[in-house]
């Protein structure tokens, strides 16, 4: 029994001693071997990063021997869409795994970005090694620890792990891991399915009062030792300094395993040594491209193994909906490529896959479509994937393979939006992150699927969405598309158009107030409508103003503008703002000509001024006869329906306005409690100014990992109401059970 945070574990199995490091000459023959295997055809690099893994490398060595009876070994066959897979089982050392891309996360914002992964091939043919491209190793280092801390931060195996070791076997892979800043390249293993049990393990190792940032910098340090990346000044490749660090961090554990084991009962140390120093693994090195489908070679590799865990985290271990999403649509449009059955080029396929993934940025879009008139912008980007993926002859078989992925009878246009919401929000993914949920599940409510949209049309290329109105207005079907798409991504990202456009039906319009209720698709359609001239100036408007680097200040809450530091910004303020197409620039403006800022009351407004006025006058009606005077919308009714309701409430305490002290100055027993009392008020001032830096934090930071984990929380939480608790009962012990404090008087001075 051993005792974990608290809790009692009961440890079924623990080994009384660690393998021992093998010798090179063992090492060799796993390289030897692998190179003679014709259905491994993998790099040298790869072959030595299997037999530095392997605790037992003379058994890999046999399974990879080519024999008469057995040309490929004993390698075992796995069939995915598209490919059959070469693996085999061994058991490998924790400290020679790195993780893979974390896709439980691959949603969230995240401070390091992922590295861009590219397939690699061997003489033409499909390789079962995949190339990460990090800036440098520190971003390689800084990427490791992120994944450990934000995968921890979700979920932990470790009591699991502490119990009985990790059980299932890891799959992974090897990756040539390279560096855009001339860093000299490595091989090493990469865990694609178990980095929840990967990051675990070294939760164990690191112990019981280790968080999950002090996991994540122990497997760094462990890793990576003090290895810079600059060339070794005794000639060893940056491969091989790395090996040695993890050697001798392995000879240290097992020194300390040692120790702890030496008495009569194992130690509680030498159990968290013995549960993790070696885990299972199976290992993928050969891949054969079924013949007859379109993926090019380098992708059938990285694409067969996302089959194998989309298979498992979409249809049995569920990642959230987010990254399921994600991971369906991408699989999705790779499966179209691989059956081939969609009228469309692989090359373009291959184009839309890029932008999908992120592996196309925005500025190279005129390069990809080979049309200097298309702008390099992320809004663009999102135009174009909208436009792609939803052509008839490529979104009825997405569809069908999407719907096969989730495993549902059916498939909508909603719950194809849906799957297109966080991948069209990538490239503001992190500046607009306060609202991405909302913008999330108003793609969810249809988006700006509209029913034109899903029908033939073509965007129209313009740095300018205003010159698209005229011709929108004359029946243009590209034009009137380009700015529903243009600006319905620009309304949803900025949550200026939300699921059912809002819960606060007639509530107040900077609240989120709208005149009716409707779905999100509906309202871009009907703003979008040929002969709406004000929701066409809408979108085009929006459009215009959108930008991807920051949120507009109608989408920010009253307290983030009130404490916004604008000292150091530049320019006009990001807003957008109403629309007057009685005016020359279309602006709205109030009394005293200042630009009226837009909201969705007027969103929604617009998209069907007729039925909102109605709404709108029928609520008055309603209110008129039984509102009492100085409450409820204004009787003004403006041609847009302008609601202003006055909300009366009693006013809360400022902080400082109410006092728990009691007087007592100035009695000589107590001359420490001025003291005690500056010392407590500087206490909770220090606690308000960190909390204030953590929010401040978290608001430009990420979303993922969390600035601070559910279990901080609790504990401050249960701190804070104990403070609270003493405080009150020393203002009972003082004040008696009335808090009303005695006026101050001179005699009460001394």
């Amino acid at each position: 029994m051993l005792s974990w945070r608290g809790e009692n574990v009961a440890v079924s199995n623990v080994e009384h001693t660690l393998p021992v490091s093998p010798d090179t000459s063992a090492q060799d023959k796993v390289e030897a071997a692998g190179l003679a295997n014709p259905a491994a055809p993998l790099p040298v690099g790869a072959w030595q990063a299997v037999a530095r893994a392997a605790t037992h490398p003379e058994g890999v060595a046999v399974m990879l021997e080519p024999t008469a009876q057995e040309p490929v070994g004993l390698l075992l066959d796995e069939n995915v869409e598209g490919a059959t897979l070469r693996t085999f089982n061994t058991r490998v050392w924790l400290s020679e795994l790195l993780p893979g891309i974390q896709p439980r996360t691959g949603m969230e914002v995240l401070d390091v970005p992922d590295p861009q992964v590219v397939g690699t091939t061997e003489g033409g043919e499909p390789c079962a090694v995949v190339r990460y491209r990090y800036k440098s190793l520190q971003h390689l280092k800084d990427h490791v620890r992120q994944t450990v801390h934000s995968t921890l931060a979700l979920n932990s195996y470790a009591v699991s792990i502490l119990s009985r070791k990790v059980t299932r076997p890891l799959i992974t892979h090897p990756v040539e891991f390279t560096f855009d800043d001339g860093t000299e390249p490595f091989h090493a293993l990469a865990v694609r399915d178990g980095i929840t049990r990967l990051a675990s393990a070294w939760a164990v190792l690191a112990g019981p009062d280790a968080g999950a940032s002090d996991a994540a910098d122990l497997m760094v340090e462990s890793l990576f030792g003090k290895v810079s990346g600059a060339p070794a000044a005794d000639g060893r490749t940056l491969a091989e300094q790395l090996a040695a660090v993890r050697r001798n961090w392995r000879t240290t554990l097992a020194d300390e395993f040692a120790q702890a084991m030496a008495g009569p009962e194992p130690g509680d140390r030498g159990v968290q040594i013995a549960q993790t120093y070696v885990v299972p693994a199976q290992i993928a090195v050969g891949v054969v491209g079924h013949p007859g489908h379109l993926l090019a070679s380098e992708d059938v590799f990285d694409d067969a193994m996302r089959s194998i865990l989309a298979s498992v985290h979409v249809e049995f271990k569920a990642w959230d909906a987010a990254a399921q999403n994600v991971e369906v649509a991408t699989r999705a449009l790779k499966r179209v490529i691989q059956l081939g059955n969609a009228q469309v080029t692989k090359e373009d396929l291959q184009v839309v896959y890029g932008l999908a993934v992120g592996r196309t940025v925005p500025a190279d879009l005129p390069r990809e479509y080979g049309d200097d008139s298309l702008p390099g912008t992320a809004l663009w980007r999102g135009i174009q994937l909208v436009h792609a993926l939803t052509r008839p002859e490529l979104y009825d078989p997405l569809k069908d393979q999407a719907k096969i992925i989730k495993g549902g009878s059916r498939m909508s246009s909603k719950g194809f939006a849906e799957l297109l919401g966080p991948i069209i929000d990538l490239p503001w993914r992190s500046a607009k992150k306060t609202v991405s949920k909302q913008a999330r599940n108003a793609w969810g409510n249809g988006g700006v699927l509209t029913r034109d949209v899903l029908k033939e049309w073509d965007p129209v290329f313009t740095a300018d969405f205003t010159t698209l109105v005229s011709p929108a207005l004359a029946g243009d079907t590209n034009a009137r598309c380009t700015l529903a798409v243009a600006g319905g991504i620009s309304l949803i990202a900025d949550k200026l158009l939300t699921r059912n456009v809002g819960s606060t039906l007639m509530g107040p319009k900077e609240k989120g107030g709208v005149p009716f209720r409707s779905d999100v698709h509906l309202v871009v359609e009907n703003l979008s409508a040929e002969g709406n001239e004000l929701g066409l100036w809408l979108l085009a408007l929006t459009a215009n103003r959108f930008q991807d680097g920051s949120l507009p200040e109608n989408a920010q809450p009253v307290r983030q503008l009130v404490r916004r530091d604008r000292r150091d910004e530049e320019g006009m303020a990001y807003v957008h703002l109403k629309v007057d197409i009685e005016q020359p620039d279309r602006i709205a403006r109030d009394e005293n000509g200042v630009p009226v800022p837009l909201y969705e009351w007027d969103v929604v407004w617009a998209s069907d001024e007729v039925r909102a006025s109605t709404a709108y006058a029928e609520h008055l009606a309603r209110l008129s006869p039984v509102q009492p005077a100085g409450t409820g919308p204004d009787a003004d009714q403006s041609a847009d329906g302008d609601p202003s309701i006055v909300e009366t409430a009693s006013p809360e305490p400022k902080p400082g306005e109410v006092s728990f002290g009691g007087s007592g100055d100035g009695a000589p027993t107590l001359r420490q409690a001025p003291e005690s009392r500056r010392t407590l008020r500087a206490g909770l001032e220090s606690a308000r100014y960190a909390l204030e830096r953590l929010t401040e934090i978290d608001r430009t930071a990420g979303s993922w990992p969390p600035v601070m984990e559910s279990s901080d929380f609790e504990e401050l939480r249960q701190s804070l109401l104990e403070l609270q608790t003493d405080l009150e009962n020393l203002r009972r012990g003082i004040q008696g059970d009335d808090p009303t404090l005695p006026e101050a008087s001179e005699d009460d001075e001394d």
